[in-house]
């Protein structure tokens, strides 16, 4: 199936979506950090990347992450990112896919937290199938 790369420093929502996303035949690696996973991405390219929007260090570091990921080479400008965060239910911003551009927010999906893993799953096998957005966007 897929190499899919998920970064979220919530260790425990990290690794039970690799569980589930294993369990649907993918690889799963996991990073907590965002200053890990460039360097893990320089080794191996992933098919798919789950990226959190907000880090202990930095609220907005999915974001930052999602635009250098775009920088760093050509071939990482082709990995579809779905990015999940817990954003709109922290504070009345409003992010959903209407947000979605490539300069500013360079993903292909953008998840509200908490998501049900069948949820997740789903969208991810969309994506990497090449279907258009799904009813299982949330944003």
């Amino acid at each position: 199936m897929a190499y899919v790369m998920i970064i979220d420093d919530d260790e425990d929502f990290a690794l039970s979506t690799a569980d589930v996303l294993e369990s649907e035949g993918h690889e799963v690696k996991v990073k907590l950090r965002p200053d890990t996973a460039l360097a893990s991405m320089a080794e191996r390219t992933p098919d798919l990347l789950i990226v959190d929007v907000m880090f202990p260090e930095d609220a907005s570091a999915g974001f930052a992450l999602s635009r250098r990921i775009r920088a760093q080479s050509e071939e990482l400008k082709q990995v579809p990112i779905i990015l999940l965060t817990g954003l709109n239910s922290k504070f009345p911003l409003g992010f959903g896919k209407r947000d979605i551009n490539d300069d500013w927010l360079p993903v292909q999906a953008f998840l509200e937290k908490p998501i049900d893993h069948d949820v997740l799953a789903k969208r991810v096998e969309e994506i990497l199938a090449g279907t258009p957005e799904g009813d299982s966007e949330t944003a």
